[in-house]
């Protein structure tokens, strides 16, 4: 038996994500498994840069990781190398990642700009389709666009997945989430803000949605 961890939207909180990863390896009790991030790593919450370091050391050794790309970090790329783009990252919670760099865009080390550019938008296995935001139904998975997969919102209580497999996503928060359906699980629970992170699980062997839930519960977060 095999798991699959899945973090969804962080921004920022890196109190949160230091003990999320240490309950996923209490909970996985010296097996080896897997990690998916769902992307927005930055933004909004108080620790961009830490979140980014922490995530580039790399996940426990002998665990596969899948660090995946949201919108908010394809915005942060897009603002640090176009200043044309620089208001409207800031305007939408980059003013946080920015001064976690000491307020400073020519003090983003190019390492981090270029590992959150280079990230996957999606990541596949034989039960489940990762992803930040969301799939076009209608469309094969190599014909999707990055702008749906980045910013889709699905309607509100649509079930489907995507084909025979179960479709794992944030970036549309809800604070009482996550939102389960039959064929999508939404992770997002707007943590950044509410102090409430939960992980999600998942039997590498089984399909469908999550089997367990790992929630760590910190401060709320007052930006200001």
């Amino acid at each position: 038996m095999s798991f699959t961890y899945v973090i969804p939207d962080i921004h920022g909180r890196i109190d949160l994500l230091r003990d999320g990863f240490a309950g996923i390896v209490g909970h996985a009790a010296g097996r080896l498994g897997t990690i998916v991030t769902l992307g927005d790593y930055v933004d909004k919450g108080p620790d961009s840069k830490a979140v980014i370091d922490f995530l580039l050391a790399g996940p426990p050794r002998g665990w596969s990781f899948f660090p995946l790309k949201g919108n908010h970090d394809a915005m942060m790329v897009e603002a640090l190398r176009d200043p044309s783009r620089l208001p409207y990252w800031l305007e939408r919670g980059g003013e946080t990642a920015l001064k976690s760099y000491g307020g400073d865009p020519s003090k983003v080390a190019p390492r981090d700009i270029e590992w959150l550019d280079r990230l996957a938008l999606m990541h596949v296995d034989r039960q489940r389709i990762y992803v930040h935001a969301g799939l076009d139904p209608e469309l094969p998975l190599d014909r999707q666009t990055e702008k749906t997969l980045l910013w889709k919102r699905y309607p509100e209580g649509y079930a489907a997945g995507f084909g025979d497999h179960h479709v794992v996503h944030g970036h549309d928060s809800f604070a009482d989430g996550p939102k389960l359906y039959e064929g999508r699980s939404n992770l997002d629970t707007r943590a950044w803000k509410t102090g409430r992170f939960v992980i999600a699980v998942f039997d590498d062997d089984e399909p469908g949605g999550p089997i367990d839930f790992l929630t760590v519960q910190g401060p709320a977060h007052s930006p200001g």
